[in-house]
């Protein structure tokens, strides 16, 4: 058995589609910080947004800890951050984006101030802006890590991590039902493969995909091990979008994050910590 080499940052925790300024996106309650919105208002989060808070609390403060094994960790924030201006929706806490940027802000820095650094990979224009700007204007501010561009976001990532590979980008394909609900997934690591394929390059290990809000896990078995490739759940209630397949309407949202830890046996591997969420909608007559 050959031991894993000894690197400096074995664990990357992944959060994702956290959508600050959306009154379905996290948001702490007032006894974390008030939100203050434009000329002196103030904004209290809902139930559901109180919950959420509870769980992200949990993540960070219990779940973190136990799975790093006390031992340093990047943090890996891969899109969506922020709800920006979409689809001429009436579900902001603020349509003002300043507003929106210090918010995830006031959300993520205390726990990026903990963490051994921050990659910060770019979400939907439709919600960051045209570009990803206002993401960018993010995670400059986090002080995330730059490209060789000295950008502070980036679309995509392939992030070496001692003997391990992981390719990160935030967009996935979507289905309209459960049934196939890996195959989108899986459709990432079979692309990431035959392009390595074509090029004589090194394939992925691990690929990380996010973008809609459902925790799913492929595994295969390669020449290191296994290959995985996962999608990411969010930290967004269910929007009025959801409603729109089946799979939101029959589902719950899907809270929580997620860990890839250099192991000693393997290349690399995977955990998540996702709750389901609660049932709505239930009548009694």
């Amino acid at each position: 058995m050959t031991k894993a080499p000894n690197i400096k940052v074995p664990n990357i925790i992944v959060v994702s589609d956290i959508h600050a300024g959306c009154h379905y996106g996290l948001c702490p309650p007032k006894n974390y910080f008030p939100i203050r919105l434009d000329e002196g208002g103030t904004y209290h989060p809902s139930p559901g947004q109180r919950e959420t808070w509870r769980l992200w609390r949990y993540f960070w403060d219990k779940w973190v800890p136990m799975v790093t094994k006390g031992d340093p960790y990047i943090i890996l924030i891969n899109g969506d951050a922020i709800d920006g201006m979409h689809h001429q929706n009436v579900t902001h806490i603020t349509a003002n984006i300043h507003t929106q940027i210090n918010l995830a802000y006031a959300i993520l820095a205390p726990e990026v101030d903990k963490s051994s650094g921050l990659i910060y990979i770019r979400g939907t224009e439709v919600h960051v802006g045209q570009g990803a700007q206002n993401e960018e204007t993010l995670a400059e501010r986090l002080g995330a890590m730059p490209n060789e561009h000295n950008n502070h976001s980036r679309w995509l990532a392939w992030i070496r991590m001692g003997k391990a590979l992981i390719n990160v980008s935030h967009h996935v394909g979507t289905t309209g039902t459960m049934a196939y609900e890996s195959t989108a997934v899986f459709k990432e690591l079979v692309e990431t493969y035959n392009d390595a394929g074509r090029w004589n390059r090194r394939p992925p290990d691990v690929v990380v995909r996010s973008h809609r809000h459902r925790c799913l896990e492929v595994r295969v078995p390669s020449v290191n091990t296994y290959a995985t490739t996962l999608a990411t759940a969010g930290w967004q209630l269910k929007t009025p979008y959801v409603y729109r397949i089946p799979s939101g309407r029959a589902g719950e949202a899907q809270i929580g994050g997620h860990l890839i830890r250099h192991g000693d046996e393997d290349y690399v591997y995977t955990r998540f910590c996702v709750w389901g969420g609660k049932r709505t909608g239930e009548i009694t007559i």
